[in-house]
């Protein structure tokens, strides 16, 4: 290997190419074709297009192996036979590498180059040079602990593993795979967990859906995250009597029905089965359709080692196998596995708000301690409530008892009495009727959509960034809505998937510090379906009187049914008060962020 000022050069062989000069420069890895006509090699290997390969970056590599002694194949023919290649010995090594796509959105492409050289030494050197610069960009994984759900979306939880397990063990990333047998399997191995055993680990993989997700989230930050819990319901309502600080807006909400149906029969605790529950947007789709070891700044002393949650080290993985993967497709934009795996490997790093949800009470007559659950992507009541509850029954059809569950949740149309309050922000104005609502979620010109390095994400000085440690119930920023709503539903970020493109919430961000609440009060249901059908096509669904949609950092929920039934990243939690906050940035995903 010889120096010319910082690139390195050498003469390697290729395989299937030929002869190949090879330069290492700060920023990747090239090569060009010695003698004899490029085109022509170039066309005898179609997966290698000369003028757009022939260089690879160090970002976009995320293996080097070295593989021993043995053959390589000259494309240049040097036998005799231009089109039958020869067959040379030598040592070799492999770049394993990636393509991101053309289009955003698209998953990301393996590729691999294998070269070779008679020298030993020549050989090892480009592999230890190459293997230093690509763990110069970024902090990249050495041990991870993995949960593999064998019978999330279509049973393809371990043939997805399966698929990219080979991806780890080139890039030297050790791996310890549990593959679940029973609910709450993962939470509980992980709650169980030592402070020094979990510090051996540089993050958790999920390889699932949400449901898994959600499960490894809630054991891991369960005995791991301290922060005061938001005021409950009944805490506001004495400070609304008291203080008259919490504002009542009745406008046009309060219920056109004598008597609001409840939800009847419905379990007590989470629960993710013998298969994955998803937020449940494919039911949706499913109603439109029918027309109805690095330094990680932790103390030498491996016995004082304490793991809570924000840090800037520790980093949860996903990667999708799942019936939407709602998760996935908001957090890196695409729904593909080998996409998951890389950005993985690679060490990408973004931070993610997470909702810290409290259960109050499971019913109004229910003396209980409360209940801390946390969520990534969405929780929601009533119809929401309504699908996690009827797919139960029909776990035999897989994911399609979404679908039914879905629609016959639709035809049904119950609304619930009930009573919320949220915390209202400087973008929350008050039209011209008095309906709280707000100016950038009906100025589409306004839209920022939440993109990899975000600005708004980024912004640590940000408004959105609200001193939210310390909530109180005096706070005159409370608003108060009493009536009766189809459902409630709180989006920590976009919740997109193939059905829903645009998501839930398309302004919806992965850490600005902001939940989006949603009100949708008793309509019709020819309106109601009209609201899903712009909610699958992309366009507005809160441009309707019966919506209000609202951003603010907390929210309080209170029913007087009996049987309440929220779901909380597809899982299932009967409440009937509870009070949600977004913790901005609580934890960090291996992810880099959605290309759009």
């Amino acid at each position: 290997m010889e120096r010319n000022g910082s690139a390195a050069t050498s003469t390697l062989f290729l395989d299937r190419i030929g002869e190949v000069t090879v330069t290492m420069d700060p920023g990747g890895f090239s090569w060009k074709l010695i003698g004899t006509d490029q085109f022509w090699a170039s066309c005898l290997c179609m997966n290698l297009r000369l003028k757009s390969e022939n260089r690879i970056e160090f970002a976009n590599i995320y293996a080097v192996e070295f593989i021993g002694w043995g053959l390589l194949e000259d494309a240049n023919g040097r036998a005799g036979s231009f089109l039958s290649g020869s067959k040379l010995e030598m040592y070799r090594f492999v770049v394993h590498g990636f393509q991101q796509g053309r289009t955003c959105g698209s998953p990301w492409t393996l590729c691999e180059y294998t070269f070779g050289h008679k020298d030993l030494r020549t050989c090892e050197s480009w592999v230890q040079q190459l293997i230093a610069q690509t763990n110069i960009e970024a902090v990249r994984p050495k041990n991870l602990l993995v949960f593999v759900h064998p019978f999330c979306g279509k049973g393809h939880g371990v043939k997805t593993w399966e698929m990219v397990e080979s991806m780890f063990s080139r890039a030297n990333v050790q791996t310890k795979v549990t593959i679940t047998q029973r609910a709450r399997h993962a939470y509980d191995l992980i709650a169980s967990l030592s402070d020094q055993e979990l510090s051996s680990f540089d993050g958790i993989v999920a390889v699932g859906g949400d449901g898994l997700f959600n499960e490894v989230l809630n054991g891991l930050l369960s005995s791991r995250h301290d922060a005061p819990y938001p005021p409950s319901p009944e805490e506001l309502n004495n400070a609304c009597k008291k203080d008259q600080n919490v504002q009542c807006m009745n406008n046009g909400i309060m219920c056109s029905r004598p008597l609001c149906n409840g939800a009847t029969n419905m379990l007590s605790t989470p629960s993710s089965g013998s298969d994955d529950h998803e937020p449940l947007l494919s039911a949706v789709g499913s109603i439109t359709s029918n027309g109805g070891s690095h330094d990680r700044g932790l103390p030498a002393d491996a016995d004082t080692v304490k793991v809570s949650f924000p840090n800037d080290w520790f980093r949860l993985g996903l990667i999708p196998a799942g019936s939407t993967d709602s998760i996935v497709v908001s957090t890196t934009g695409t729904r593909d596995p080998v996409t998951s795996a890389l950005q993985i490997i690679l060490g990408k790093r973004i931070s993610l708000d997470i909702a810290q949800v409290v259960r109050w009470k499971t019913s109004p007559s229910s003396k209980e301690v409360p209940s801390v659950h946390y969520a990534a992507s969405f929780a929601g009541y009533g119809f929401y409530g309504d699908v996690i509850k009827g797919s139960e029954g029909y776990r035999w059809m897989g994911p399609k008892r979404y679908d039914y569950a879905g629609t016959m949740a639709f035809l049904k149309h119950r609304s619930y009495e009930a009573e919320i309050k949220f915390l209202k922000t400087e973008e929350d104005v008050v039209n011209k009727k008095g309906t709280q609502t707000s100016e950038r979620f009906h100025e589409n010109l306004k839209k920022v959509v939440c993109r990899a390095n975000c600005n708004i994400c980024n912004d640590t000085n940000d408004s959105a960034d609200l001193d939210i440690s310390n909530i109180s119930s005096q706070d005159s920023r409370w608003l108060q809505y009493r009536g009766c709503f189809l459902s409630v539903g709180a989006a920590v970020i976009s919740c997109r998937n193939e059905r829903a493109p645009e998501g839930l919430v398309a302004e919806a961000h992965l850490s600005d510090g902001f939940l989006h609440l949603i009100l949708i009060k008793d309509c019709p249901r020819p309106f109601y379906l009209w609201h899903l059908l712009k909610l699958q096509r992309g366009s507005n669904p809160f441009d309707f009187k019966f919506v209000e949609h609202h951003k603010t950092p907390a929210f309080t929920f209170d029913s007087s049914h009996n049987e309440s039934v929220w779901n909380v990243d597809g899982e299932i939690l009967q409440a009937c008060q509870v009070s949600v906050r977004v913790c901005r940035g609580l934890i960090n995903l291996f992810a880099s962020g959605p290309e759009v």
